[in-house]
């Protein structure tokens, strides 16, 4: 039984060109994971924006004399947060009841994030979150 003669590499005749084959195989699956990936991580920071801007947004209104002020500023605050995070408009509703001393002023944000359209996929990402701060007994008084 004779042993093929195998070149420097310690390869036979028969693998050449297989690392290329291996590559075009490969390269686009790995760049589509790590697309899936970097989609996935606007998708975390994202809610985490979120959860920030409805923070701000319930403590902006909070501190205010009356309702429709206090709407404002919370749009403001919501806007201001999520200008660079956001794909479309952002929405910022009151979802506690009335606007009276010593009560809970609760406000829900949300808006649409990039998410996984950079890939190409047609997945709506609309994220939302609530947060509640109590009306300040000391609010501002014009």
């Amino acid at each position: 039984m004779s042993v093929p003669f195998l070149p420097e590499g310690g390869r036979s005749a028969d693998d050449s060109g297989l690392s290329t084959v291996e590559v075009v195989i490969l390269a686009p699956v790995m760049i589509l994971f790590i697309l899936v990936l970097v989609a996935f991580g606007q998708l975390v920071d994202g809610r985490g924006a979120l959860d920030g801007a409805a923070r701000d947004a319930a403590r902006a209104g909070s501190i205010q004399k009356d309702h429709a002020t206090a709407m404002a500023e919370a749009r403001k605050a919501a806007d201001a947060n999520l200008a660079d995070v956001c794909s479309g408009p952002v929405s910022v509703t009151q979802t506690s009841q009335g606007f009276e001393p010593d009560t809970i002023f609760t406000v829900e944000v949300s808006c649409q994030v990039r998410g996984l359209a950079m890939l190409g996929l047609d997945v709506p990402t609309t994220l939302s979150s609530s947060f509640s701060s109590p009306l300040d007994p000391f609010r501002r008084s014009a």
